[in-house]
């Protein structure tokens, strides 16, 4: 798809869910006329296009390769350097592509991402620093340094005395378990994906960093699977997140109380 940033180095990914989107509008546009009688276009009127194109993944997010920091991507303001040269949706162009407004993030303070908006698509565009995480707040430095001090630790609450002290032990077990699950998820879709590289590795950020030597390895994995980014789970992807699994209805439960006494023969 010939969509680019500065120097080409931006790549399109799509996102599974409207959630995780941007829509500026919820309009519906003009009908084609398929539909029930008198829904036809009216004189003067073009039927537009339908509100879900039947095309797959609604297109939203563009990891915007800034070779920044995020302290360096503040301070130099990277946000007015992200281009995207066309429409992901409509690269023939004649859709009413153009830059809209940015929006904040919460963490670091001070970040904002470029956005682009497709007129006849209704979809914004967010061009999204690779450092950041998505659908998480952060940068993907800190949550790889969360989930390892986890992995590092005896238990997930000898980990919550280290990495979230300020909050009480059951928020602190959620903050930690949400990421560690999306974390491990990414990684063992990853090494399912780069098998000459990661075959064999357990899916941890201990085991990837050493099976790549690296001390950080969530930002540089994004850059190897750019073209998978859609259906990695977040943080590290743009797709959505893995579904947990929820026990049968059908499932017997005991009750709660002594156990039973003991059989006597």
């Amino acid at each position: 798809m010939p969509v680019s940033a500065p120097a080409a180095r931006s790549t399109p990914v799509a996102e599974g869910g409207e959630r995780g989107g941007r829509k500026l509008s919820q309009q519906q546009p003009p009908g084609d006329g398929a539909g029930a009688p008198g829904m036809e276009p009216g004189p003067g009127k073009e039927a537009g296009p339908p509100r879900f194109e039947p095309c797959g993944p609604w297109l939203v997010q563009v990891r915007f390769a800034t070779g920044l920091t995020s302290e360096d991507y503040v301070s130099q303001k990277g946000w007015l350097s992200a281009r995207l040269e066309c429409c992901p949706l409509h690269p023939e162009g004649g859709c009413g592509f153009a830059r809209h407004t940015m929006y904040a993030r919460v963490y670091p303070a001070g970040c904002w991402i470029a956005r682009y908006y497709c007129r006849r698509g209704h979809t914004t565009f967010s061009l999204l620093p690779e450092f950041l995480c998505s659908r998480l707040t952060g940068t993907l430095a800190e949550v790889e340094a969360a989930v390892a001090a986890v992995e590092a630790a005896p238990t997930q609450e000898a980990a919550s005395e280290v990495v979230r002290p300020a909050v009480e032990l059951p928020g602190a077990l959620r903050w930690l378990r949400r990421r560690s699950r999306l974390v491990h998820a990414g990684l063992a879709a990853v090494i399912g994906l780069l098998p000459g590289l990661l075959a064999g590795q357990t899916p941890t950020v201990t085991g990837i960093r050493s099976a790549l030597g690296a001390e950080e390895v969530l930002v540089r994995l994004r850059g190897e699977v750019v073209e998978h980014l859609a259906a990695l789970p977040p943080p590290l992807g743009f797709g959505p997140r893995p579904a947990r699994r929820r026990p049968k209805a059908t499932a017997l439960q005991q009750e709660a109380g002594p156990d039973p006494p003991l059989a006597t023969r």
